[in-house]
């Protein structure tokens, strides 16, 4: 299974889909596409997209949306469970997109990221 969470509005959330519909998934396995937007990802599920991802929270965040200014996630002194909460309340942080498969995650930034999900992965 592949999932993928993503936002249409985002032109490399899209390319990133269509590269999993096209070349990157040649076995066709099952597509989970989730509006993250529209269905938020709960602290939990960030938690195991974070160790997934192998990064900082603050890696899975866009630092350039105005919540993330407004909601002074700058700071240095907030804790991941702080900044998990906010992403939750605010599913706009997230990065986007982020690909699972096998056990492993990459955020989709540029979307030719995603081939490492499918080097020597299966």
């Amino acid at each position: 299974m592949i999932t993928i969470y993503h936002n249409p509005r985002c032109s490399k959330s899209r390319g990133a889909c269509d590269l999993v519909a096209g070349s990157f998934n040649p076995k066709n396995e099952p597509v989970e596409i989730v509006e993250y937007l529209k269905t938020p990802p709960s602290v939990a599920l960030l938690r195991e997209l974070n160790r997934m991802l192998g990064c900082s929270v603050r890696e899975m965040m866009r630092d350039s949306e105005k919540e993330y200014a407004a909601l002074g996630l700058a700071a240095s002194d907030l804790t991941d469970d702080q900044l998990y909460e906010a992403i939750e309340a605010n599913p706009i942080l997230l990065q986007r997109p982020i690909v699972v498969r096998n056990g492993r995650a990459v955020i989709g930034r540029p979307p030719e990221n995603i081939s490492a999900l499918f080097v020597n992965a299966d």
